[in-house]
């Protein structure tokens, strides 16, 4: 499933997403059309990977911390490591995450993959706070800690010399900073 992915990606780095067809996408990999369909249901869908296992690392990050951290810390410490990236990894991380916040087509289907990164976020925040999911507390935090992350990736995005890490840990201080002050 990442070959098919990782193809991809290049692919529409290479020639733009809306010029990269599923047929493309199959005769780079080496796979049928049909197979690409099996592992993903869109072409949108291959642009985000193995994002459902990514969901389920976070959940298990979640999980391990101990109970006695604050969820502002909880929650910097996770955006940190949800987000680190091998060396090896970057650049076609980078190239990914142009297109996911950069090509029109794909901010859509963006839009609903956040609203499952952000209920596992949610769901956190309300097993720490002793509420609902869907209350607006862990609703708030969970959107608060998603623009932390795409306000990094924006910004690394932007300045290609500047560490990802370096800028996940600042916006992670300033969510901790504002999460603790909600009590």
């Amino acid at each position: 499933m990442t070959h098919i992915s990782d193809v991809a990606i290049d692919l529409f780095a290479r020639d733009g997403f809306d010029d990269t067809s599923v047929d493309d996408i199959a005769a780079a990999a080496g796979i049928a059309r049909r197979t690409v369909f099996r592992y993903y249901p869109s072409k949108n869908a291959i642009a985000w990977g193995d994002f459902d296992i990514y969901l389920d690392e976070l959940r298990t990050l979640l999980d391990a911390i101990p109970a006695d951290l604050t969820i502002a810390d909880a929650l910097q410490r996770a955006l940190v490591d949800f987000n680190s990236v091998p060396g090896t990894e970057l650049p076609r991380h980078r190239r990914r995450m142009s297109l996911l916040l950069g090509v029109p087509a794909l901010q859509a289907h963006s839009m609903l993959m956040y609203a499952e990164w952000r209920q596992v976020i949610a769901q956190f925040c309300a097993r720490r706070l002793d509420v609902d999911a869907n209350s607006p507390l862990p609703q708030t935090i969970a959107w608060m800690t998603l623009g932390t992350a795409l306000a990094a990736y924006e910004q690394w995005l932007a300045s290609p010399d500047v560490d990802l890490n370096a800028l996940l840990i600042a916006g992670g201080r300033t969510l901790s900073e504002g999460v603790a002050a909600l009590g």
